[in-house]
C-alpha cells in the first residue's frame, strides 16, 4: 500500500528533513514485518526515522551494534539485502535508527522516554510511549511494529495513524515500487488503489487515504 504523496509530505516537513520516499519504505518494511513474523511467531520493534544525530544522543546501545561492521552503501532502506537483515535482526530488543536520507544507521537501541506531554493511547505498551517520546523530543518520526500485528506512527508526541498489515496486503498486494527495482515508479504509480488499511479513519494527517 501506499500513502500518498502529499500525506508523506507533510509528516515530513513536520520531521525536519526526511525523505518521503524513506518513510514510505520504513513504513512498508513494518508492514512486512507485522505481517510476516519470524520463526513462526509474531515479533514487535521500532523504527525511528530521521534526526539519527539526535536520536543516537538520546539514546543506548543494548548489546554490541549488528550493523555497525558494515559500510553504509550496504545499510539503505531501498535494499532487499538490508531489508532482509533488518528482518531477521527485528527479533532483539531495542529499536533501528534511520536516517532521513534512508540509511540503517543502528540496531539494538535503547530509547529515553519521558512521559510528560505525550499523546498515546490507553493499552499501548513501552514500544509504544518510547516511539512517543522519541518523536517529541527530536524531529523523528517513530513506526512501531506491536507484537498484536498492528504497525502505529508517531509524530511530534502523539499518534497519526494505525495501519493493519492484512488490509493493506489485501489492497495493495506488490505494489510497492522502490523494493523491486525492475518496476518503473510510474507503473507502481498506476498500480496504487484507494486504501483501507488504516483502522482509525478519524486520526490527523495520515488517518485517512482519499
Amino acid at each position: 500500500m501506499h500513502l500518498h504523496a502529499e500525506m508523506l509530505e507533510e509528516i515530513c516537513s513536520r520531521a525536519r528533513g526526511v525523505d518521503a520516499k524513506v518513510l514510505e519504505a520504513v513504513v512498508v518494511l513494518a508492514v512486512e514485518i507485522a505481517r510476516e513474523g519470524r520463526e513462526g511467531r509474531k515479533i514487535g520493534t521500532l523504527f525511528v526515522v530521521g534526526d539519527s544525530e539526535e536520536v543516537m544522543r538520546r539514546s543506548r546501545p543494548l548489546i554490541l551494534d549488528p550493523l555497525a561492521p558494515h559500510p553504509a552503501s550496504a545499510r539503505g532502506v531501498f535494499g532487499s539485502d538490508a531489508r532482509e537483515t533488518v528482518k531477521e535482526l527485528a527479533q532483539l530488543d531495542g529499536a533501528f535508527v534511520v536516517s532521513g536520507s534512508g540509511t540503517f544507521v543502528s540496531a539494538t537501541r535503547y530509547m529515553d522516554a519521558v512521559s510528560h506531554d505525550l499523546e498515546v493511547p490507553l493499552g499501548l505498551g513501552g514500544r509504544h510511549m518510547a516511539a512517543a517520546s522519541i518523536s517529541k523530543t527530536t524531529g523523528a518520526v517513530a513506526v512501531v511494529v506491536s507484537e498484536s500485528s498492528m504497525v502505529r506512527v508517531f509524530d511530534d508526541g502523539a499518534l497519526v495513524a494505525e495501519i493493519v498489515p492484512e488490509l493493506w496486503m489485501l489492497d495493495h498486494h506488490s505494489a510497492y515500487p522502490h523494493a523491486h527495482p525492475g518496476l518503473a515508479p510510474e507503473d507502481g504509480d498506476r498500480r496504487r488503489s484507494a486504501g483501507h488499511g488504516w483502522l482509525d479513519e478519524s486520526l490527523p494527517l495520515m488517518g485517512r487515504l482519499a
